[in-house]
């Protein structure tokens, strides 16, 4: 018997192919999570925010999201590292929206550190954040999304998802085991119209980034430019970083109507990266 699609397109304009979706983007209230908040609330999406920092920067970030876009965006400052908090954030974004229908788990942390004198506590915080936060957060949206027939879930992982670097034990566990998840919840969520991918950026050049260079450049008392080309971008053929409207872009077509045969996947954005 021949399978046919339950849904070929959603029910939305080619402009704003996520009119009437509701989505949760941790970790949003700058950087790639920013960046992706925005990419959804422009193509149609109402969009919960989250994150830490100045209270009155946060609420300027939402008000001219929602200026920009013409979307319901609201904020809310979960603690991804509690599990109550993800169950609460969920909540709230149903209590605001109605629904969930697109989850993207961005929220993240990084410490580096040998092995030999790795802090527990630092490991248990990376994991917490990185993984466990991610597997609470769709475990709160799941049964929704299964009961409508549709969903999309998005975890923004690391090219350190698929390779490994020295020094960094926990992030790059953590990342592996998002995208360990990622397949299972694709395998479970397939016949439900669910998809779930995770996107492996290199280094993508942000102000956390950019913070990170200045440190390394003092630290190997190199120019900065070198510290771009020799350091941080030593593994990416490219020598130039991503930029947070391309991990963006990707974010919102594996939300869209075109990407509804994709799931399961780890895609990179690591400028040939892994192609060494």
């Amino acid at each position: 018997m021949l399978m046919t699609p339950k849904e070929t397109r959603m029910p939305a304009t080619d402009l704003l192919p996520l009119a009437g979706k509701a989505a949760i983007v941790t970790g949003s209230t700058s950087g790639i999570g920013l960046g992706i908040a925005r990419r959804l609330a422009a193509q149609g999406a109402a969009v919960m925010i989250n994150g830490f920092g100045n209270a009155i920067e946060i609420e300027k970030t939402r008000g001219v999201l929602a200026a920009e876009t013409g979307r319901e965006i609201v904020y809310d400052g979960a603690d991804m590292s509690q599990p109550a908090a993800v169950q609460a954030i969920v909540d709230h974004a149903r209590r605001s929206f109605g629904k969930v229908d697109i989850l993207v788990n961005n929220a993240g942390i990084q410490h580096v550190e040998p092995i030999e004198s790795f802090a527990p506590a630092k490991w248990d915080a990376v994991l917490a954040i990185n993984l466990s936060a991610a597997f609470h957060a769709i475990q709160a949206v799941f049964a929704d999304m299964k009961e409508r027939q549709w969903g999309r879930i998005v975890n923004v992982a690391s090219v350190h998802g698929l390779i490994a670097s020295p020094f960094k034990a926990a992030y790059v566990a953590a990342k592996h085991g998002v995208i360990g998840l990622t397949k299972v919840v694709a395998l479970e969520g397939a016949e439900h119209g669910i998809a779930c991918n995770a996107i492996c950026p290199g280094y993508v050049w942000t102000p956390l980034v950019e913070k990170q260079l200045e440190d390394q450049a003092r630290s190997h008392g190199i120019p900065r430019e070198q510290v771009i080309r020799d350091v941080l971008l030593k593994q990416q053929p490219t020598k130039r970083f991503a930029t947070v409207e391309e991990v963006a872009g990707l974010t919102a077509f594996l939300c869209g109507p075109d990407a509804a045969s994709i799931t399961g996947s780890a895609l990179p954005v690591d400028g040939g990266w892994l192609a060494h």
